[in-house]
């Protein structure tokens, strides 16, 4: 969708248990100064990602991250008023990787027929070239597999050239290019064509979905929400989704629905526990996961044990297999945030995105569906996009307002989603000795 003016209206919240996150928003503005410094000082022993999305529900009682892709495919969505800072975040995470880069060569996904998607892609090259890089699209595609000639929808045509591996380097025709960016979560697996590479590969092929784990990043993240609590004197749980990992599990042959069903009766159960701690009156739910994986696959909304014994075929079917085929052999059961955030004279339901580049906030969006519920999973057919102004708003409240104001609200929004990036980071350095 396109990006409308800078002035658009915050959505709505609209539960009135605003007060925890009222608190937390204005304890983040009391100590901003400390927050910032806190982030500094963790980012000179982390590895920055080259960019990342963050997923948040903002529940009013709760703001928390419930999803970090390391391979954002949205860039379409980001607000036109801020490329500029988008930009410079590029400009810094190149020259931190490659110094002397000149040329950069886009690994996109294999779709052919998804124009959103190359709708990304080709934001992504219209700002890396402004950033001042020639930049080639490279595609992953077999050698029987033509890859796909595209025209966004201003005219501008994409053209996508075949990946050819020489030595250690990879090229296109005509390009020899310095640094090798993926745009591919590599869900399938790492390509052999991409692995010992003299050049720079960003991310990394180790951060893969063949690789990563939701489970691993939320361990990282709870480890961080603790130490940040600690140090503002806030609750973790008030930034932090409860979760519990299940191992080996088949939706078909149902092996593994016993250890799935005590894991959702425990975070349940110690959701409720918190809930009543807050004097919070709505029902507990979860959400089951593919602890690999994208593109909203592989997700229910679970509120009582029973729902996980009692699956249908359809929902089996479903839960069963992701993006490229992948079966899914592993889930995590999350702790269900509710977002009562609405937009719209419809009061769609919509859910914050924040984006980043290197270590800064550079935009972000509502994610916003008019049929799904306020405990659903939003990732789904069906949904659209409302850019809005995150990345100055992120980066600078406003003390003279109210906390739950526009800007304090992002800049809110900006803290919790960088402390998921700097999860990412120690990921990061965990897989540093991956194989690949």
């Amino acid at each position: 969708m396109d990006s409308g003016p800078t002035h658009q209206a915050v959505p709505h919240l609209t539960t009135a248990l605003t007060g925890p996150l009222l608190a937390l928003e204005e304890r983040f503005l009391e100590r901003e100064t400390r927050i910032e410094q806190w982030f500094h000082e963790r980012w000179l022993s982390a590895p920055t990602p080259f960019y990342a999305s963050v997923d948040l529900r903002n529940a009013g009682f709760k703001l928390a991250p419930v999803d970090t892709n390391l391979f954002p495919a949205g860039f379409n969505n980001l607000n036109p008023a801020f490329h500029p800072l988008c930009i410079q975040a590029l400009q810094a995470a190149v020259e931190r990787l490659c110094p002397k880069a000149a040329r950069i060569l886009l690994v996109p996904e294999n779709h052919t027929r998804n124009t959103f998607y190359w709708e990304n892609i080709g934001a992504l090259v219209l700002l890396l070239e402004r950033a001042g890089y020639h930049v080639r699209i490279g595609s992953l595609l077999s050698d029987g597999e033509t890859p796909p000639s595209m025209t966004l929808a201003n005219g501008r045509a994409l053209p996508v050239a075949r990946i050819i591996r020489d030595g250690d380097r990879v090229t296109v025709p005509g390009f020899n290019p310095c640094l090798v960016l993926l745009n591919n979560d590599l869900s399938a697996g790492p390509p052999e064509i991409l692995k010992g590479l003299a050049q720079p590969v960003m991310p990394p092929l180790s951060l893969g979905w063949w690789n990563r784990l939701k489970s691993d990043h939320f361990t990282q993240y709870r480890r961080l929400a603790v130490e940040f609590g600690e140090v503002n004197d806030i609750d973790p749980w008030l930034i932090d989704p409860i979760f519990r990992r299940c191992g080996r599990i088949d939706f078909q042959k149902r092996d593994g629905e016993d250890c799935l069903a005590h894991n959702v009766d425990e975070v349940l159960g110690l959701v409720r526990e918190k809930y009543r701690e807050y004097g919070i009156t709505q029902e507990p739910f979860v959400i089951v996961k593919a602890d690999a994986g994208t593109y909203g696959m592989g997700i229910m909304t679970v509120r009582h044990t029973d729902e996980v014994r009692q699956l249908n075929r359809k929902q089996r079917n479903k839960m069963s297999v992701i993006k490229e085929g992948q079966t899914v052999r592993e889930v995590m059961v999350q702790e269900g945030v509710y977002t009562f955030e609405t937009l719209g004279p419809q009061q769609a339901v919509a859910e914050p995105v924040v984006y980043m580049v290197d270590r800064f906030v550079v935009g972000g969006f509502y994610r916003v569906h008019g049929t799904r519920g306020i405990d659903e999973n939003l990732n789904a057919p069906g949904m659209h996009f409302q850019s809005l102004a995150f990345a100055d708003s992120c980066s600078n409240p406003d003390g003279t307002q109210a906390p739950d104001a526009g800007p304090n609200r992002f800049y809110a929004y900006g803290v919790i989603a960088r402390l998921a990036l700097l999860a990412a980071a120690r990921e990061l350095q965990g897989t540093a000795g991956a194989s690949a």
